[in-house]
């Protein structure tokens, strides 16, 4: 088999299941965390510590934005949470698209990056930014053929200039679809929830290996019951309304 067809092949496979992979990176998870722990107790800036901790969540919420401005202009049939085909019945190449052709992988990686970062070792965070690429690489290889056959020279051209994955902000055009923040809430409401979910589960995983005993702060305690609250609340407007809809 070629190489163009085995990297088609292999990004099919990794886009069906790329958001179970990722539970691999667990036991690198485990072993990071104990040299965080480590870290943690050898300096005892408890201060430094919660701002940093505090910029990596925001990290991550950056990453949100970006997929949220991307599925809020993106046209309909697009830009979504597919995850068992790929999907596409128009090529976006206004707004976010005009500066980078895969802004939700870049929003996915950023958000990635806040957690890893939340960790606080650096040859953690290389190693799984580099896993990352290797793995989403694959992917965004896979996608490009079916958009390449579906739509040309249209996507030929579009592709040629305008960078993979990097954006590059002085192409940025004014988006030719109308934001629509419901497409945003029916898409990015378990993105928001697994975000918050994610980082209350690190900290009380931290908290336990170093103390020995289950600890969950006020502060983490409104945070985690914020994000619970939200992703029911939009659960149910999802699956039980149509008030989430797009207007027509």
């Amino acid at each position: 088999m070629a190489l163009r067809e085995e990297f088609e092949q292999q990004g099919d496979w990794l886009f069906r299941w790329r958001s179970y992979l990722p539970l691999l990176l667990l036991p690198l998870f485990v072993v990071a965390i104990r040299e965080s722990i480590l870290l943690e107790v050898q300096y005892n800036n408890k201060l430094f510590i919660s701002i940093y901790e505090i910029g990596a969540i925001a990290i991550s919420f950056f990453g949100l934005f970006i997929r949220a401005i991307t599925v809020g202009f993106a046209s309909s049939g697009t830009s979504g949470r597919n995850t068992k085909a790929q999907k596409a019945d128009s090529l976006n190449t206004t707004g976010i698209y005009a500066t980078v052709r895969h802004p939700l992988y870049l929003g996915n990686f950023i958000i990635f990056l806040g957690i890893i970062l939340f960790i606080k070792i650096w040859w953690f965070v290389l190693i799984c930014s580099l896993i990352y690429w290797i793995y989403y690489e694959r992917i965004m290889y896979r996608e490009e053929e079916f958009l390449r056959r579906k739509f040309k020279d249209l996507y030929v051209q579009w592709s040629i200039k305008t960078p993979a994955f990097i954006p590059r902000l002085s192409q940025w055009q004014k988006s030719d679809q109308t934001f629509s923040m419901k497409k945003v809430l029916q898409s990015e409401y378990i993105g928001f929830a697994e975000i918050i979910a994610c980082f209350t589960l690190l900290k009380i995983s931290i908290n336990v290996l170093k103390t020995g005993e289950f600890q969950f702060p006020l502060g983490w305690a409104i945070f985690f019951s914020t994000g619970l609250v939200v992703f029911i609340l939009l659960r149910i407007l999802k699956k039980r309304t149509n008030i989430l809809e797009p207007n027509k």
